[in-house]
């Protein structure tokens, strides 16, 4: 048996498979994100860990007599979270968040000071990254700062209670702007740069290699007879890849989770900074991967289904299949844009409302203002070199079928949709491990079953594009009046 762990933004999903990937049991418990000031995002650590707990004793009510057979397990991770832990391993504030946004002027200085992070780093700095978030407490709470010994991602902060080991991966590393990703290593250049060396970091493993094993109380709370291994693990966009089979050079996958991301595997290193493009490791050996992200996808959806007092399912039922662009524009920036604007500042809004504007009109503007987010993503990866053929959908707005036709047509590629496509990042964990516990990654990483595929419908192609072209016009027009 396999575990897979995937600490999510909004909730920690547990799936178990067996030796064939065949799903047997699978627990969730919420998490919650904490705003204390406009464009701040944090997390309480060790709510991961209490939800880590939770759907491990979940699994364990599910199926006792399956949990002894574990061996190993994988972790997946929302990537950039700046976790700081004191000499003793406690955490010194809450986890400042992926898609927080206070650390826009240490950006700028960071460029400015080592030009570096854009060549060995690989990416614009971005408040998103984790450097300049340790800049910013270096910067705004030197007493915190002072007192941390060692700086953690996420799930690697969830490793450290599984296993008392310090230890990351390289396609989540790659995201704190403090790696050399060509080299797969730290950078002691880049780590310099924000106060902090080697020493604050954790060993860097593969993502399908042993990082070490679950402490003996652990393993018999949840019934292991044997300690099982815990791999390395991915970032959630590079766990989701594994977890979709897309680690060949030239695949890739949209997930529509919390944020949105255009993924698409490469065999080498491929950065492109002008376009806010982030080029990272991949969670497999000798594999790198680019990826256009956008910071509200479902995030979008969730936020005017709460406004409307329904379920974001209710929304998208409502609609019907795809007929064409909504009369409504909606641009998704409810906490800012990475690609291709790199943007903190910018905010969402809606364009082109009347008195008979309904429910319906607005849901759609919001599904087609992310699709065409994604567009602006795969035009800046075309203007990188990458070609994009067909697509997986994955993350839990790959329900929505009307959502999917949408960005099938905008983007003109073909759309597979696996069976369970909300469980990407923790199906790619739970390989991830299954891949550390036997020592090889021969046959692990295969494509899921499909439920269906949607193409591109002929008719919306046109007429889509001509929407996408009005639509890129409302950025400029909301940068310029302030919003």
């Amino acid at each position: 048996m396999f575990i897979g762990l995937d600490i999510g933004t909004s909730s920690v999903k547990a799936i178990l498979l067996d030796e064939n990937q065949v799903l047997v049991a699978s627990a969730t418990a919420e998490l919650t994100v904490e705003r204390p000031h406009p464009g701040w995002s944090e997390q309480d650590p060790e709510s991961w860990w209490t939800a880590c707990e939770t759907v491990l004793d979940s699994l364990k009510l599910q199926v006792p007599s399956k949990m002894a057979a574990v061996r190993g397990i994988g972790l997946s991770g929302h990537m950039h979270g700046a976790t700081l832990l004191d000499a003793d391993g406690k955490p010194l504030r809450p986890c400042i968040l992926w898609n927080d946004g206070r650390s826009a002027k240490q950006c700028a200085d960071l460029e400015a000071v080592e030009p570096k992070f854009l060549s060995l780093g690989g990416n614009r700095v971005m408040p998103g990254f984790t450097a300049p978030k340790l800049q910013w407490v270096r910067e705004n709470e030197p007493e915190v700062f002072a007192k941390t010994a060692m700086v953690l991602l996420p799930k690697d902060y969830v490793r450290f209670k599984l296993t008392g080991i310090y230890a990351g991966e390289m396609s989540d590393s790659a995201g704190t702007l403090w790696m050399d990703v060509a080299k797969r290593d730290w950078s002691d250049e880049l780590l310099a740069a924000t106060g902090l060396n080697r020493q604050n970091m954790p060993r860097l493993v593969e993502g399908s290699d042993v990082s070490g094993e679950v402490t003996s109380d652990l393993c018999a709370r949840w019934g292991f007879d044997k300690a099982p291994v815990v791999a390395g693990g991915g970032g959630d966009n590079a766990a989701s890849a594994c977890g979709v089979g897309a680690v060949e050079p030239g695949s890739g996958f949209v997930s529509l989770g919390t944020s949105g991301v255009l993924f698409v595997t490469n065999d080498r290193f491929s950065p492109n900074v002008e376009n806010a493009v982030h080029a990272f490791c991949h969670a497999v050996p000798n594999t790198w991967h680019q990826m256009g992200v956008i910071l509200s996808a479902t995030d979008s959806l969730n936020w005017l289904a709460s406004r409307l007092k329904k379920t974001p399912g209710e929304l998208t039922a409502a609609l019907g299949s795809a007929a064409g662009p909504s009369d409504v524009s909606f641009l998704p920036y409810l906490g800012g844009e990475r690609t291709p604007h790199n943007d903190v500042a910018i905010r969402a809004g809606f364009a082109g409302i009347s008195h008979e504007t309904g429910d319906a009109e607005l849901t759609h503007a919001v599904l087609d203002g992310v699709a065409f987010a994604l567009k602006d993503c795969l035009v800046a990866l075309t203007a990188a070199g990458t070609k994009v053929d067909r697509l997986l959908a994955v993350g839990g707005g790959s329900r929505s079928e009307v959502w999917l036709e949408i960005i099938a047509s905008l983007l003109e590629v073909p759309i597979d949709v696996p069976v369970d496509g909300d469980f990407g990042a923790s199906l790619g964990a739970a390989r991830l491990g299954q891949a550390a516990a036997l020592g090889s990654t021969e046959g692990i990483f295969s494509k899921p079953a499909l439920r269906t595929t949607i193409d591109p419908n002929p008719t919306l192609i046109p007429v889509y594009a001509d929407a996408y072209q009005r639509w890129q016009k409302l950025y400029p027009a909301f940068k310029q009046a302030g919003f």
